[in-house]
């Protein structure tokens, strides 16, 4: 899905990067704390550490702030995912390696991820198909990796077992977000992933052997 363009009036791209780095974490503090719909922007920008004439400079309006939060969990799974395929692509191990990297994303920005998710009730009718479409993207990434294990003959799948074995491995990174309260408790983030991706790939492993 192409991205939703979020204009700025700074031309600098590395400039741009980081200050809307710098605006989507505070903007995810004040979310966290107030809402989306009681936090204003001028308070985003006082968080971000410049004034509200330069928050302007790189977004239009407080929805975009949800877009870019968008935008960066899933282009640091696709990405992630992407550069560690290689020659594992079409094998069980790729799977693996794509299954750690999506939790360990989820991990580094779980708060992102929580506000994303508690947030995009407060999105309008026209923005929400934007956010929900990404997190169809977000499936097919893995969906397109489970196709290549079934195309290699690493896996024995149907289309419709490929399409909710995706969205399971989506649903279990994101429990590691929202319940962490009680998750980094009782587990590492490393045995998390482990124990997932045992579970995930136990059923599966134990159908083709029927």
């Amino acid at each position: 899905m192409k991205k939703r363009e979020v204009i700025a009036s700074v031309k600098d791209e590395k400039l741009v990067k980081k200050r809307r780095n710098e605006m989507i974490k505070g903007a995810i503090s004040l979310f966290k704390q107030k809402g989306f719909h009681q936090t204003t922007t001028r308070e985003i920008a006082k968080a971000s550490g410049f004034s509200i004439g330069t928050l302007y400079e790189y977004i239009r309006k407080k929805e975009d702030v949800l877009y870019l939060v968008c935008d960066r969990i899933y282009d640091e799974v696709r990405e992630r995912t992407e550069q560690d395929l290689g020659a594992h692509h079409g094998t069980i191990e790729g799977l693996r390696r794509a299954i750690a990297h999506y939790f360990r994303v989820v991990d580094e920005l779980d708060d992102e991820v929580l506000v994303m998710y508690q947030e995009v009730k407060a999105l309008s009718k026209e923005s929400l198909p934007y956010v929900l479409n990404k997190e169809l993207d977000m499936a097919a990434i893995f969906e397109h990796i489970l196709r290549a294990c079934v195309e290699n003959g690493a896996l024995q799948l149907s289309e419709s077992e490929i399409r909710l074995f995706a969205h399971n491995i989506v649903v279990l990174g994101q429990m590691w977000a929202f319940r962490r309260w009680v998750l980094r408790k009782m587990y590492t983030l490393d045995e998390y992933i482990e124990l997932q991706t045992e579970f995930l790939l136990k059923g599966i492993m134990e159908k083709q052997r029927v």
